[in-house]
C-alpha cells in the first residue's frame, strides 16, 4: 500500500459524520487510521525483532552472561511491546469513562469521543 491510496482512504471524509469533527474528520481520521495503527503494531514488532536479534547475537557469542543480559532485555523489550499494544484501547476506554461520567453539561468532551467513534 502506498502513501496515495492511503491518503485516498483516509480522506474519505463522510459528511454526515464530520458534524461531530467540526471539521476536522481527515485529521482525527489520519491519526485514528494511520498513526495509531502504525504505533500500536508496528512499535511492538519492532522491539520483539530487535529483542530477539540481541539474543541471537549473545548465543552466537557463546557468552552465558551476554545470553543472560540478551534475555532480560527480551523480557522487557516484551513486556514494553503489550503495553504499547494496549495503550490505544486504555486511551479509548478512559475517555469514554471520563465523557459518560462528565454528563451532559460537558458538550465538548461528548463532541469528541462521537468525533472519535465517526472516524472509523
Amino acid at each position: 500500500m502506498n502513501l496515495l491510496s492511503l491518503v485516498q482512504v483516509l480522506g474519505d471524509a463522510n459528511p454526515v459524520s464530520d458534524k461531530y469533527c467540526h471539521g476536522f474528520m481527515f485529521l482525527v481520521k489520519i491519526i485514528r487510521k494511520g498513526v495509531f495503527p502504525i504505533l500500536q503494531i508496528g512499535i511492538p514488532i519492532i522491539l520483539i525483532v530487535l529483542g530477539t536479534l540481541d539474543l541471537a547475537k549473545a548465543v552466537i557469542a557463546s557468552d552465558e552472561k551476554q545470553v543472560k543480559e540478551a534475555q532480560s532485555k527480551l523480557i522487557k523489550r516484551c513486556i514494553y511491546a503489550i503495553a504499547v499494544f494496549f495503550i490505544v484501547t486504555l486511551v479509548n476506554v478512559i475517555l469514554s469513562m471520563v465523557a459518560t461520567t462528565a454528563g451532559k453539561d460537558a458538550t465538548g468532551i461528548t463532541d469528541w469521543r462521537n468525533c472519535w467513534n465517526h472516524a472509523k
